[in-house]
């Protein structure tokens, strides 16, 4: 259990919101199982249209699935109106994915005012027992949400409500590494992959 406590009382249902607008999810078959303040469970049927060449459940499919689990997990515990978009992950294929269904399971090792890092696991479900056959740790920053801004836009904005977590202290400028500094969220993320518009 990851026991963080939840910001937003309607996380459950704005999560559930969110995964039903996801077209990958339902293309896979993939089903929101479980949500809880920061932990997430994603089953997927086993089918062989999902397949690689030697018949166990294609890397790319069960990368998808950890994501998923992976960002609602971190969205779970964050303001409403606040979603998520993934900067970074690593995964570890640990055994062919052959089963009759993959299930995902994500929770929130450190979540933080901006970034928030999350851990997940892809187990192979046979005759009700599982294998454990991906592992992912990833990196999600806050996308919308919440924010405050001074009165003179774009300098000396504050950081997201979030970056307080829930105490009344007074909002503090933002730090030079945060994502919300300056010239808002996109122009950040831009700068920061290299992506320009």
């Amino acid at each position: 259990m990851a026991g963080f406590p939840a910001q937003n009382q309607d996380f459950e249902m704005d999560v559930r919101e969110s995964f039903g607008n996801i077209a990958l999810m339902s293309t896979l078959g993939a089903a929101l199982v479980r949500v809880s303040p920061g932990e997430v469970e994603i089953a997927l049927p086993f089918r062989a249209e999902l397949t690689q060449h030697h018949g166990f459940m294609a890397a790319a499919v069960l990368t998808a699935i950890a994501d998923v689990a992976c960002g609602y997990a971190a969205m779970s515990l964050m303001p409403a109106g606040a979603s998520v978009l993934t900067v970074e992950y690593k995964v570890n294929f640990l055994a062919p994915a052959q089963g009759e269904r993959m299930v995902a399971r994500a929770r929130v090792v450190r979540p933080g005012r901006t970034v928030t890092a999350c851990a997940g696991d892809v187990f192979a479900v046979i005759g009700g027992q599982e294998r454990l056959v991906a592992t992912m740790l990833a990196t999600l920053v806050q996308a919308g949400g919440e924010r405050t801004a001074s009165p003179a836009e774009g300098k000396d904005r504050t950081c997201h409500p979030a970056h307080e977590h829930g105490t009344n202290r007074p909002l503090r400028k933002a730090r030079p590494w945060c994502v919300c500094r300056g010239r808002g969220l996109r122009a950040r993320l831009r700068e920061m992959t290299g992506f320009a518009r």
